[in-house]
């Protein structure tokens, strides 16, 4: 990790030298960004869930994780959370103690220590597990997942984690009422998800960013059905992302 930037919200990021990406969206910010694309779409399709089971794809610098917290204990709400995160760089999870997360963070400073530390952390309703290796192998050690957050850096540089033969793991290890949000609106990366086996819907939650979200069955929900289908039919070349 090359470089440090502070985004419009006031949250920091990174820029990955690896993948010459930054971590998040430096036009909307890291906290914005965790909320927005994944946070509120899942917790406004599961609010009535009381208990849920995330997979956070990839940890990072872990915003996704800790704006899940933080969201959960601003709104007041009663939910018993279990999150598991793979993440291939130890040392960027071990240097997360020193990394300057703001003001909203500030009394969640004991969990980012102890997932810098040891990994994981535990208290009545909350469970973190974070795995240091490869996502791909982990997805299949899980199990009844309610909610992916699908936020690997894009597919032209890690189309390993955005091949239809992912998405099929977490096909598999997802309930039948999971919700896949992701930033992406590449078709190429709604094709992987929905030769799949997923239902593709897109959602414009700041009036100006479209972003998709994937169910496993077909609902009646507050987003637009993408009928890929026809998207095949009209644009004959675009191609889902295997791993051959």
């Amino acid at each position: 990790m090359t470089e440090f930037i502070k985004t419009p919200d006031g949250s920091n990021t990174l820029y990955s030298s690896k993948y010459k990406q930054y971590f998040h969206d430096i036009k909307t910010g890291a906290i914005k960004e965790s909320l927005v694309k994944h946070i509120v779409p899942a917790f406004t399709y599961h609010k009535e869930k009381k208990n849920l089971k995330i997979v956070d794809i990839c940890f990072g610098l872990g915003y996704n994780t800790l704006s899940t917290i933080y969201y959960v204990q601003k709104n007041n709400l009663e939910k018993k959370l279990e999150i598991y995160s793979p993440e291939f760089d130890l040392e960027l999870i071990e240097s997360l103690k020193e990394f300057e997360y703001p003001k909203e963070f500030e009394n969640l400073k004991q969990i980012i220590l102890e997932l810098a530390e040891n990994k994981k952390y535990e208290d009545g309703n909350l469970k973190i597990e974070l795995y240091i290796g490869d996502a791909r192998e982990y997805i299949k050690t899980i199990k009844d997942i309610d909610i992916v957050y699908q936020d690997a850096f894009s597919s032209e540089v890690n189309k390993e984690l955005w091949s239809v033969e992912y998405f099929k793991d977490i096909y598999k290890c997802s309930n039948n009422d999971c919700i896949v949000t992701t930033y992406s609106i590449a078709t190429n990366v709604r094709l992987s998800l929905y030769e799949a086996g997923f239902t593709i819907y897109e959602i414009n939650p700041s009036g100006n960013r479209k972003q998709t979200f994937a169910l496993k069955e077909k609902k009646s929900i507050d987003a637009k059905y993408i009928d890929m289908e026809l998207k095949k039919q009209r644009n004959k070349e675009a191609k889902a992302i295997y791993d051959k």
